[in-house]
């Protein structure tokens, strides 16, 4: 067989499922753990979130900046019961989440946001763990291995890898090639390369490659990818009169 030949052949086999249930199947099972893109409603799989939950799998452990609001986004997991731990880095605007921490029917690790960032960050570089100034000298740090850098205590904190990575991007292709919109992006690129399996869903489904200066994540990291039409939630909505 020809490279040229090798080549077509490889571009027309592409990642695309489907459905989100499909892309699903084979890849859920009780007790993984779960990277989830999005800050707030912004930028979350819900395609792929909603899947997980009619999956009916549990034990969950979730990695995600936070947990939606009730009824929206991760909490539809809480509210299924599917969760077992969180590890986050923010607790607020979903009661249930808040309510479930505070009476201990749910096991939370909260981490500083751009520790949580970096912990993905370095899961998807094959970093094992990095030493970090924040959280020196509280609670979070207690246990930690510490050590000094240029007369300044650093706490160690460890890379993620989950088992299961989902994010959402506003354009791919058929090899996975992402593209995030704005604020959207927030933790999804992170997100993308720190599962072993990455599953993606997207707004636009390009028919071509995309441009490569306008790929963030690269295929290599994404197995599956499917393609949304659902509308985004706002999650506040602020107005004022016009004067």
């Amino acid at each position: 067989m020809t490279s040229r030949v090798r080549a077509i052949r490889h571009a027309g086999s592409g990642k695309i499922s489907d459905d989100a249930d499909t892309a699903l199947a084979g890849v859920l099972k009780d007790g993984i753990t779960i990277a989830v893109g999005g800050f707030g409603l912004s930028g979350i799989p819900q395609d792929l979130i909603d899947a997980v939950r009619r999956s009916g799998v549990r034990e969950l452990t979730i990695v995600s900046n936070n947990m939606g609001i009730d009824g929206v986004g991760l909490g539809v997991l809480l509210d299924s019961g599917q969760v077992r731990r969180v590890v986050a880095s923010y607790v607020g605007e979903n009661r249930r989440f808040a309510q479930s921490y505070l009476d201990g029917s749910l096991e939370v690790e909260f981490s500083p946001q751009g520790t949580l960032a970096e912990r993905l960050r370095a899961g998807g570089a094959g970093i094992a763990g990095f030493y970090t100034r924040a959280g020196v000298g509280t609670s979070w740090a207690a246990g930690k291995p510490t050590m000094e850098f240029d007369g300044r205590a650093h706490v160690l904190e460890r890379g993620i890898v989950a088992d299961l990575a989902l994010v959402h991007a506003h354009r791919g292709d058929r090899e996975g090639n992402l593209a995030y919109r704005a604020t959207a992006r927030n933790f999804n690129p992170l997100v993308a390369t720190a599962g072993r399996v990455t599953v993606a869903e997207v707004e636009v489904l390009e028919g071509a490659f995309l441009d490569p200066d306008s790929v963030v994540t690269p295929g290599v990291f994404v197995q599956r990818v499917i393609r949304t039409s659902r509308h985004k939630h706002i999650e506040k909505t602020t107005t004022r009169s016009r004067s």
